[in-house]
């Protein structure tokens, strides 16, 4: 019985990327990088929730337990809910703008990301984090802005930015990301990076070169 549920799912989901989405905005590899985006995501929070809970604050931890928990219901028929949600409006009307704004503000994360592992000792991460962890939160907020001002017309697309906005500011969640998982941290705005650029009608030109 798994067996037929597994096949009809993967049936349903050709049926889904050839006759439901936008095929300008969504392929396999496209669906692919959707999984891997969720996966390190749930891996990150996951490990911040352990963290936040080794320290004894028990409300930061269930929080995160709680996005990581929703995070691992999106798959099979709820990932398929998501990209429905997702792909619910027309992509045509997408700000290349805020799209741009929003590769341009990953790659000043990756730029200090890549500083971050660079960083051999506590006392130099410490000394990086009191110098540069605004400027974290201030590029993070204008990249969620910018995220919800090109794809917020999704319900679910709009409530997952703005848990995680307010977790960033509020709850130190870049700070506890850093703490438990630096490189997951790159790879996922990575991909966050590669899923916006598709959206772009030259996807081979990067804002910032």
């Amino acid at each position: 019985m798994s067996t037929v549920r597994s096949n009809s799912t993967l049936v349903f989901f050709f049926i889904f990327f050839l006759f439901v989405t936008p095929s300008q905005s969504l392929s396999f590899s496209s669906y692919l990088r959707y999984r891997n985006l969720f996966s390190l995501s749930h891996s990150l929070l996951t490990a911040v929730a352990n963290l936040r809970a080794s320290r004894g604050d028990v409300a930061a931890a269930d929080r995160a337990r709680a996005m990581a928990d929703s995070i691992d219901k999106m798959s099979g028929i709820g990932f398929l809910r998501f990209l429905w949600s997702a792909w619910s409006w027309s992509w045509k009307d997408l700000s290349l703008t805020d799209l741009y704004g929003a590769v341009s503000d990953i790659n000043e994360l990756l730029r200090s990301l890549n500083e971050f592992t660079r960083l051999e000792s506590p006392a130099q991460t410490s000394a990086w984090l009191s110098r540069n962890y605004q400027k974290l939160l201030k590029v993070t907020k204008s990249l969620s802005r910018k995220l919800l001002n090109s794809f917020g017309q999704s319900k679910v697309v709009r409530e997952i930015v703005e848990t995680l906005q307010k977790e960033v500011v509020e709850g130190g969640l870049i700070r506890d990301c850093l703490q438990v998982g630096t490189k997951d941290l790159k790879a996922l705005v990575q991909v966050l990076k590669d899923l916006i650029l598709q959206f772009s009608p030259a996807t081979d030109k990067d804002p910032d070169l």
